[in-house]
């Protein structure tokens, strides 16, 4: 495992000195009330797309010792397909765009209908390049090719319905991952000022509402249960994590992400295969292995 930060911790506490990250404020481990995960990379398996055995292991004991378990994901609530049995305290969905608690939604915001126009027109309807739309009520697709089908099958997921551009014009849709270059998001973002990308994965970015982010779904979620950020550990590996890992009391980073996501980290641990939630946690003293 990689440090960053102090190599040395005293006492449990979590310090962060890696210039770009947030001040993380001295905590206790033992006053950690509530733990974020990312799913994709982070709580699940790319090679398996399920749970390691030891990341349930670890949830269940969190669980016992009164530690509120949250999801913080890309994915809308609907295809949440791969964390099994395990029933989470609550959901930060579409980074930060909608969040759900005992199966109520306690804060939402979609995407500008004048973004999402733009959208649709610079894509051409799908045939510059493909975009999935998270709507209402389910995800549509415009255009599709290999990488679209190599992606899906990537996530485990099954291919969104098909649609033509008029099918999604005028409807409200969350967030959209639109398969297009870097340069090209930087062309078509500045064409859409009410909203922003987070990009994960090379093949395509997260088209998001301005003003959303994980650490914005952090926030409504522990408002609710009276927890503040200091009290607080996050688990992430993408570039949607980011400002999730800075906002959160602890913020630690998966081993084998980018170089941008372990900069925003207060300390980074193996990978999801390779035991990394349990060695953390173990790590901090939260956990006894």
């Amino acid at each position: 495992m990689v440090f960053i930060g102090r190599q040395q911790l005293f006492s449990y506490i979590c310090h962060a000195t890696q210039q770009g990250t947030t001040n993380c404020n001295t905590i206790t481990m033992s006053n950690i009330k509530a733990i974020f995960f990312d799913i994709d990379g982070t709580l699940v398996s790319f090679k398996t797309h399920r749970i390691p055995a030891s990341t349930l292991d670890a949830l269940e004991r969190l669980r016992e010792k009164g530690i509120k378990l949250f999801i913080a994901t890309g994915r809308p609530k609907s295809i949440v397909n791969n964390l099994g049995d395990f029933n989470f305290d609550g959901y930060v969905t579409l980074n930060g765009g909608v969040c759900i608690v005992d199966g109520k939604t306690i804060f939402s915001r979609s995407l500008p209908q004048d973004d999402t126009d733009m959208l649709i027109e610079q894509s051409r309807g799908g045939e510059r390049f493909p975009c999935i739309y998270v709507l209402d009520d389910a995800m549509a697709l415009t255009g599709g090719d290999a990488v679209v089908d190599n992606v899906m099958r990537m996530l485990d997921l099954k291919m969104p319905q098909k649609v033509t551009a008029e099918a999604i014009r005028g409807k409200r849709a969350y967030q959209v991952l639109a398969f297009f270059s870097p340069e090209e998001e930087t062309e078509i973002m500045r064409l859409m000022p009410g909203s922003v990308t987070t990009r994960w994965n090379d093949a395509f970015t997260d088209i998001i509402p301005a003003g959303s982010s994980k650490s914005v779904g952090m926030e409504k979620i522990l408002g609710l249960f009276g927890i503040t950020r200091e009290e607080c550990m996050a688990f992430g590996d993408g570039g949607n994590d980011i400002e999730m890992l800075r906002y959160a009391g602890c913020g630690i980073a998966m081993g084998g992400s980018s170089p941008e996501v372990q900069a925003a980290a207060d300390y980074i641990t193996d990978n999801v295969d390779n035991d990394g939630i349990l060695k953390a946690l173990v790590r901090f003293g939260v956990l006894e292995r």
